[in-house]
């Protein structure tokens, strides 16, 4: 059994050293395809906060960072298939002409990242890159491509390392189904 809080949940699905090796990986990865390049790495807040953190420090070119707020669960396990920004970035007018990354949770339905790639595309970045902790394919109603992707899952709902149900499981530091963290 882990612990979170005193608190005693299920067994991981994706465990602490396995997403820390990951994200290195994916650091690695995003500095060899920017080399020689500043990034305007943009989070979508709050569920990639943990993930964003970490994988900025991974990241060895210039990176300036931002933040967004998009709902589309609003408390609920599925989408609502309607994406809603509560906050806007602070760089709209900067957009143009430059390298942004998106930086997501989890990708499942495709509606929130597609949103997110049209609001972005329309102002004329150099390029644009989409990068998701958590790929959750065989629940995607639009279809796209995803440029960095940490794990493949299965179509489970999943809490921890940022993500969560109702605004619990957060600081769990592994990934788990929620059926897997209810107190044994």
């Amino acid at each position: 059994m882990e612990t979170s809080g005193g608190r005693q949940y299920g067994k991981a699905l994706i465990d602490a050293p396995t997403l820390a090796q990951r994200v290195q990986q994916l650091g690695k990865q995003i500095t060899t395809d920017f080399a020689g390049r500043e990034i305007l790495a943009v989070a979508v807040l709050k569920g990639a906060a943990f993930f964003y953190t970490d994988l900025v420090r991974q990241i060895g070119v210039p990176v300036t960072v931002d933040f967004l707020r998009a709902k589309s669960y609003e408390g609920r396990t599925t989408t609502s298939g309607e994406v809603r920004l509560v906050s806007d970035p602070d760089f709209a007018e900067d957009i143009a002409g430059r390298h942004v990354l998106i930086v997501e949770d989890i990708v499942d339905s495709g509606v929130t990242m597609s949103y997110l790639r049209k609001v972005f595309l329309a102002q004329g970045p150099a390029s644009l890159a989409t990068c998701t902790l958590l790929d959750k394919p065989s629940r995607r109603r639009i279809e796209l491509k995803l440029d960095y992707v940490g794990f493949s899952i299965p179509n489970v709902f999943v809490v921890g390392y940022g993500l969560d149900h109702a605004e619990r499981y957060r600081n769990l530091p592994y990934i788990a189904a929620l059926e897997a963290v209810e107190p044994t």
